[in-house]
C-alpha cells in the first residue's frame, strides 16, 4: 500500500494579542508575545496560542519550520501559558484522593443526566450533529496521540497495559482501522471536510481547552498521572455516550461509515475501561501511591472541561444559533 504524507494544516487566524504574537513568531516575524498574566485562562486568545504551541509536537503547520518545535523562546511562552491554564484548573477543580470512589462514579449515570449525546439522541438535528463532529475533529483526527506521550513515562505493568489499549486505538496494525481514520471516514460520510485541522478557526475555546489539557499532561512527566485520569474518564464513560450517538445517527438516517466510528467505541471502550482501571491505574498507584491525587485531578479536570463545552453548545443551540465561532466566517458545507 502506498501511503501519502498528510499535509500540515495552515496557521489559524489570531484571536487576540497573545495568539497574534505566537503566530507571528511561528511565521518568523520579529516581535515579542505580550504578557500572559491577567489573560482569561479559558479564553480564545490564550487557548489558541497554547494550541498552536502544542501542535508543533503533532503535525506542525504549513510553512513553519519543524525546528520551531524546540525554539527556546516559544517554549518559554508556552510555559507561561501552561502556568496560567494549570493554575486556573487547580483553582476551579476540587482536589481529592479517593480514586475508587472517583472511578465508581464514572460508571454510574444519574437518571436525570442530560448531556450532548442525550440531546442528539432524542431531538438533535443533523446540522447540530455535524457541528459537534466538526468540533470533536480537533482531537479525534489525532485520537490517542496525546495519550501516547505518557507511555515512556510509565514502567512495568501500567506501560504494557496502556500499550495494549493504544494498539487498539491505532487499528491493531491496520491503518484503515485506526480510530482517527474511522473518524475521518465518518466526517466524509457526513459531508464534512476530513482535512486535519480545518475546523480549528471555527472551534470555540472550550474545545481547544479540552485538547490542550491532554497535550499539557502528555508533555509533562510530572502530569503523567493526570493524563491517566483523563484517559480513564474517556474510556469509562465512552460506551453509553457512543451508543446514544449511534442511535442519533440512525434516527437521522446517516450512512454506515458515520455510524461505524461510534459503534466501534461502544465495544472497544467497554474493554478498555477494565484495562485502564485494573491494569494501568491499580498497579501504578500500588508502586507510586503519591500519584493518586494527580489521577483524581485528571478525572475531575476532564469532566470540568467537558462540562464547559456542553454548556457552550447548549447555549448556542437553544437559541437556534450555530456553535461555530462567528468570527471564523466558516460554514459547514
Amino acid at each position: 500500500m502506498t501511503m501519502t504524507r498528510s499535509r500540515a494544516p495552515a496557521l489559524p487566524a489570531p484571536r487576540g494579542p497573545i495568539s497574534e504574537g505566537v503566530l507571528s513568531a511561528l511565521r518568523g516575524d520579529p516581535g515579542e508575545v505580550p504578557a500572559v498574566d491577567g489573560s482569561a485562562p479559558y479564553g480564545d486568545d490564550l487557548q489558541l496560542a497554547l494550541y498552536c504551541c502544542y501542535e508543533l509536537h503533532y503535525r506542525g503547520f504549513d510553512g513553519v519550520d519543524d525546528d520551531r518545535e524546540w525554539d527556546p523562546a516559544l517554549l518559554a511562552v508556552r510555559a507561561e501559558l501552561e502556568r496560567v491554564f494549570l493554575d486556573a484548573l487547580r483553582h476551579d477543580v476540587p482536589a481529592g484522593t479517593d480514586i475508587d470512589a472517583e472511578l465508581d462514579a464514572l460508571l454510574v449515570e444519574n437518571l436525570d443526566a442530560f448531556g450532548i449525546s442525550h440531546y442528539l439522541r432524542r431531538r438533535g438535528e443533523l446540522w447540530q450533529l455535524r457541528e459537534y463532529v466538526a468540533h470533536r475533529s480537533l482531537y479525534h483526527l489525532k485520537e490517542a496521540d496525546p495519550q501516547t506521550f505518557v507511555i515512556p513515562r510509565l514502567d512495568g505493568p501500567p506501560k504494557a497495559a496502556l500499550v495494549t489499549v493504544q494498539h487498539d486505538e491505532y487499528g491493531a496494525g491496520d491503518p484503515e482501522r485506526t480510530h482517527s481514520k474511522l473518524f475521518a471516514d465518518m466526517m466524509a460520510e457526513l459531508g464534512l471536510s476530513d482535512v486535519y485541522g480545518v475546523y480549528v478557526d471555527s472551534a470555540p475555546s472550550e474545545m481547544l481547552a479540552e485538547v490542550n489539557f491532554m497535550s499539557l499532561c502528555g508533555l509533562h512527566r510530572g502530569l503523567r498521572a493526570a493524563l491517566i485520569g483523563q484517559f480513564a474518564t474517556v474510556e469509562l464513560t465512552s460506551s453509553p455516550g457512543s451508543d446514544r450517538l449511534v442511535k442519533a445517527m440512525r434516527r437521522l438516517d446517516c450512512g454506515p461509515a458515520a455510524i461505524h466510528f461510534y459503534a466501534e467505541h461502544v465495544e472497544a471502550d467497554a474493554v478498555h475501561e477494565q484495562l485502564i482501571r485494573r491494569e494501568v491505574i491499580t498497579p501504578l498507584l500500588q508502586t507510586e501511591p503519591e500519584l493518586t491525587a494527580d489521577v483524581v485531578f485528571g478525572v475531575r479536570s476532564s469532566l470540568f472541561l467537558a462540562g464547559r463545552l456542553e454548556e457552550y453548545l447548549f447555549q448556542r443551540w437553544r437559541r437556534g444559533e450555530s456553535s461555530f465561532r462567528h468570527e471564523a466566517g466558516v460554514k459547514i458545507p
